[in-house]
């Protein structure tokens, strides 16, 4: 079966439950990326988990790894993979940055 970048990404997520998992819709209004994937994790432990766990799922279906970012302090983890952009964030860094709000509540689909 050949699934979709966007569904890998949120399958790796939900596996490792992040939290509070969005997808916004940025097709329109990027010219680097068509999704952006936000998932919150609990500790840095599962951020890098989550981000393990993702990235292999990424090489298993032979997909883009475009590249990572964050991994060594892992409040908030990058991960860069083309058409599909996934952020893992702890609690208190995604509520600073407010991704969600800087891109615009039009932006948002249903994870």
């Amino acid at each position: 079966m050949d699934l979709d970048l966007k569904t890998i990404c949120l399958e790796s997520l939900n596996d490792l439950k992040a939290q509070n998992i969005l997808v916004l819709d940025i097709r329109d209004i990027s010219g680097f990326a068509d999704w952006l994937v936000i998932g919150t994790a609990s500790s840095s432990r599962n951020a890098k988990a989550i981000a393990n766990k993702l990235i292999e799922s990424i090489k298993v279906h032979q997909k883009n790894l475009v590249g990572i970012e964050g991994e060594d302090d892992s409040e908030w983890i990058l991960i860069d993979c083309g058409d599909v952009i996934v952020n893992i964030m702890q609690k208190e860094t995604r509520e600073f940055y407010d991704l969600e709000s800087l891109w615009g509540e039009k932006t948002l689909v249903s994870a």
